[in-house]
């Protein structure tokens, strides 16, 4: 039930660029037409002052407007509302066997459909959710439990331990709201050939590996980041690997695949996360042809916001990213370090 009122701002913004809002279902009227659609609808977009927002079908319905013919606003909201309720079967039966089987059973659907379904609503796969999930069980029992930094120790960070080879959803939004409040985040600095680099963690993975002139400038932007974590230089070497991981893909081949992540993000930015990972070393892509990669073709925008909130250089390659003429488009660590990047990549690649 949607408790909070819906940020008219970010609604109109995933109507202009056709995309859904996961973390916030919303359809919108168009008060001319009396029409109401999906945010994602094909349908020629309406000018601004004549749209209404709604939380659910029902409430656009009571305010007089039909549903759309094109996208079936209906059929949507029945859809999110199954897979909710498979999300909570997920969460209470984490030590069962979870094939995609028995949870496309619950809602009769067959598991091909419901996992289209499930990965359109959620941004992730069953498998991946339920992974998530279990990680986010691991890390309530170790904040109950021992001391942080003995956790971590005994977590086997940095080591290839089988929770931290799970896909990762990331800290809750009052965590990271919070600035990172109640958390432990160790660091390390290391020297790269485009700068110096910051690779930061939390006891479930990276959180931010950063790109600079400075050491001083990067923990700067890290204590900015996350105010009220709790910093700590990694002083006994728990980060080396993979520091040396990120390091070497700068001359050798990519991050290991299992590198975690422990980053906030909505389910639209993991989309384009995961779809930056599969570019081939030393190739780029347009933003617009990631949109399409990933089932959005009109969201190039939204795509160019995701590359430029990536908080992990690196391990997610947002430099492969390009405008449509090939040419450089912003970085976050600046465009000459963009350049540099591709250019290493592509000499690795030819030699």
């Amino acid at each position: 039930m949607q408790t909070q009122p819906l940020n008219e701002d970010a609604c109109w913004d995933a109507v202009e660029n056709r995309v859904t809002l996961p973390d916030t279902p919303f359809f919108y009227g168009v008060r001319s037409t009396k029409i109401y659609c999906r945010p994602d609808c094909p349908a020629r977009r309406p000018h601004r002052d004549q749209v209404r927002f709604f939380t659910t079908p029902g409430d656009a319905e009571t305010a007089g407007f039909r549903a759309c013919l094109r996208c079936r606003p209906r059929e949507s909201a029945a859809q999110a509302e199954a897979v909710v309720s498979v999300c909570r079967y997920i969460e209470t039966h984490l030590d069962d066997s979870l094939s995609l089987q028995t949870l496309s059973a619950q809602v009769c659907l067959s598991p091909a459909h419901f996992q289209r379904v499930f990965r359109k609503v959620t941004g992730v796969s069953p498998r991946e959710y339920a992974a998530a999930c279990r990680a986010e069980r691991f890390k309530t029992q170790l904040q109950s439990g021992e001391p942080v930094m003995a956790a971590l120790i005994d977590a086997g960070y940095g080591s290839s331990s089988r929770v931290y080879q799970q896909p990762l959803l990331g800290m809750t939004p009052t965590e990271y709201k919070r600035g990172g409040d109640q958390i432990i985040v160790i660091y390390t600095l290391a020297k790269t050939p485009v700068g110096q680099m910051l690779v930061a963690a939390t006891p479930h993975g990276l959180c931010a590996v950063t790109l600079g002139d400075t050491d001083a400038e990067l923990e700067a932007a890290l204590r900015r980041e996350y105010p009220n974590a709790a910093l700590a230089h990694d002083d006994d070497g728990r980060l080396a690997g993979w520091a040396e991981a990120l390091t070497r893909s700068l001359t050798e081949s990519q991050p290991h695949e299992d590198l975690p992540l422990d980053v906030r993000a909505t389910a639209f930015q993991r989309r384009v996360w995961r779809e930056l990972q599969a570019i081939p070393r030393g190739e780029t892509r347009s933003y617009a042809q990631v949109a399409a990669a990933i089932g959005s073709p009109t969201a190039a925008r939204a795509v160019a916001s995701a590359c430029a909130s990536n908080p992990v250089a690196l391990a997610v390659p947002c430099h492969r990213v390009v405008r449509g003429d090939g040419s450089l488009s912003g970085y976050r660590w600046g465009a000459s370090r963009k350049q540099a990047l591709l250019e290493r990549e592509r000499q690795s690649q030819e030699s």
